[in-house]
């Protein structure tokens, strides 16, 4: 089955790649786990404000035993702390897809990248901060950052992932209604959810 999760900002997700990454080898010993993760911010602080278990260090922990780092994508990246540039250096099976190159290069580009990425993979984990959103569409989270994808972008990514790759999980985070002006992040938020709704019922009803 497909599970949906909601956060919180990003480091729920950190236990949530844990639980998933046992899961899928519970199942099959030499299992390929991939993770997509949409986000302005790489997220792969080793430590941030001094603690480890922060929002910005969910993909350094991944990297400890989940992934490594030929299974993990970054799509509408704008922001990277040097810590993390260190990082990627020392990974360098890191796929980074800048928010820019979504613009550029278009959605069925993208698309297609992702697509032979991880067309052999067993499970993939979709993890969604809502911040991957210009702040022209998401304006209500933690740390927004100018240049982001518009939702018809993402819709159309996500929509094309699920249609087509192992996405066993995803989570979507940093949704922050109390900095919100008319709810238009919940709303964005929920347009996601709605989509994926619908591509299960088609599943269901198939």
């Amino acid at each position: 089955c497909f599970c949906l999760f909601f956060g919180g900002d990003h480091s729920v997700t950190i236990p949530l790649h844990k639980a998933f990454g046992r899961y899928q080898r519970q199942r099959k010993e030499n299992t390929r786990i991939g993770v997509i993760h949409f986000d302005a911010h790489y997220d792969l602080c080793p430590r941030y404000d001094g603690h480890p278990w922060s929002h910005a260090c969910t993909e350094a922990r991944a990297l400890e035993g989940i992934v490594q780092g030929e299974d993990l994508t970054f799509v509408g990246i704008r922001v990277a702390e040097v810590s993390e540039l260190e990082i990627l250096k020392k990974n360098p099976g890191i796929t980074t897809i800048c928010a820019r190159d979504v613009y550029i290069d278009g959605v069925e580009s993208i698309c297609q990248r992702l697509i032979e990425h991880y067309r052999d993979y067993d499970a993939v984990y979709v993890t969604l901060d809502i911040d991957v959103l210009d702040p022209a569409y998401a304006p209500g989270t933690g740390t927004p950052s100018t240049g982001g994808l518009t939702s018809r972008e993402l819709l159309e990514i996500l929509r094309h992932l699920l249609n087509t790759l192992p996405i066993q999980a995803m989570d979507i985070v940093e949704v922050a209604p109390s900095l919100d002006v008319n709810d238009i992040t919940s709303w964005a938020a929920l347009g996601v959810v709605q989509m994926i709704l619908a591509h299960f019922s088609k599943e269901i009803a198939s």
